[in-house]
């Protein structure tokens, strides 16, 4: 058989006030060339970085952006200029595909015409990665684009788990569960397969997602049938920003009483709650840990982050009919072994066992010899999947 030949991929991945990016050689694995990313845009303190393979810095800068439509001529003039060529191809992260697209596809017009009307659904993130398509085909004339769904991976979910529970009218337009971060669950999938991992295609799964935004979803035989994020990516556990599920009685009240409106709803939900709004001192986890001993806020905002968890990795179970792995990711998931245990202690009745050094070292597997849950930490790559997605197009013409 002849090895695939080499090509170079663009993965763009955009946030509310961020930009990532990675350029990869495609061949028969993928190859980082460099990782970038803009923060802050909109907002005093805004960085760009770039690094190699390696984690070298190759650019490193403090850059203000008014809004996004600046960040992106900025990030996209920089790749210009510092890549050996345009790229073969560019994929995006697109957070929402609505009941239509349920697997990634290439950018047509038609394409963005659909994604466009989809805004209202995730008026946070689908503007911002419309842009940034817009501005590559400016910068890229020409090159393939494709547009990777990160609610895809959950097309696979039961009607009844899908279903919400409001009139048929509403349900028509399109209101319904979905399920978010699925770039980041797909590339689990695809390592625990690449490690032989039986569990993956015949067991019973969660995946944990646990970083800015947070997320799990329970992947049976290796299909997602349900999920803790529904009609927006601000549904579910509790975040660093967001609310999680929120009483909607708590959402008619404050509009009735005139204390916010739909806009400041909007963003008290996604920018003002979840752990910055419980602790009133920082969206990070890392500074609540450090502060919990000495402020009461900090202390039952972590709290009530790994209660969050805690249940709703017993509804999860409840789904999948019981458990036999659990996975960690993302920011916290990987790199806090204190988050961990305090999330899985008192699920024993589950059958879940931490090792208490393996925990504490980051261990690829973190759960005693002896119990019936694996429990395992793994770094997850959505920029991979992006560039795989892409590949796997392009080849299909």
């Amino acid at each position: 058989m002849m090895p695939k030949p080499v090509i170079t991929i663009l993965a763009v991945n955009t946030g509310s006030s961020s930009i990532k990016f990675s350029l990869y050689e495609s061949g028969e694995k993928e190859e980082l060339i460099y990782f970038g990313s803009l923060t802050r845009i909109g907002l005093k303190g805004g960085r760009f970085s770039v690094t190699d393979s390696g984690g070298h810095y190759i650019n490193f800068e403090r850059v203000e952006t008014a809004d996004h439509d600046s960040a992106c001529r900025y990030v996209f003039s920089w790749i210009m200029n510092h890549s050996a060529g345009i790229p073969d191809a560019v994929g995006h992260r697109v957070v929402h595909g609505g009941p239509r697209h349920t697997a990634s596809e290439m950018v047509t017009p038609a394409l963005l015409d659909s994604v466009t009307a989809l805004v209202p659904y995730a008026p946070e993130h689908l503007p911002q990665a419309l842009n940034a398509i817009r501005h590559a085909a400016s910068e890229f004339p020409g090159v393939l684009q494709v547009a990777c769904f990160d609610t895809a991976f959950h097309s696979t979910i039961p009607p009844v788990a899908r279903l919400c529970p409001i009139p048929e009218e509403f349900r028509r337009e399109g209101v319904q569960r979905y399920g978010f971060h699925g770039l980041s669950y797909e590339y689990l999938l695809g390592e625990l397969h690449a490690q032989d991992e039986q569990l993956a295609r015949k067991g019973r799964v969660i995946l944990a997602h646990l970083g800015h935004g947070a997320s799990m979803a329970a992947v049976l035989d290796g299909r997602s049938i349900e999920t803790t994020m529904g009609f927006s990516p601000a549904g579910g556990l509790v975040m660093s920003t967001r609310t999680g599920d929120l009483d909607p009685g708590v959402v008619v009240y404050l509009l009735q009483q005139g204390l916010l409106d739909a806009a400041g709803l909007r963003d008290m939900v996604n920018r003002k709650s979840g752990l910055l709004g419980v602790s009133g001192v920082s969206d990070d986890m890392r500074d609540l840990l450090d502060a919990e001993k000495s402020d009461e806020r900090a202390q039952l905002a972590v709290e009530l982050f790994c209660y969050s968890a805690r249940k709703h990795i017993g509804a999860l179970a409840a789904a999948l009919g019981g458990l036999d792995m659990i996975v960690f990711t993302g920011g916290i998931g990987l790199h806090s072994p204190d988050i961990r245990e305090r999330i899985c202690s008192g699920l024993g009745f589950l059958g879940i066992r931490l090792d208490t050094e393996r925990n504490g070292n980051n261990a690829a597997i973190i759960s005693q010899d002896k119990s019936s849950v694996v429990v395992r930490v793994m770094e997850t790559n959505e920029e991979v999947t992006i560039v795989r997605e892409t590949r796997r197009l392009l080849e299909a013409g």
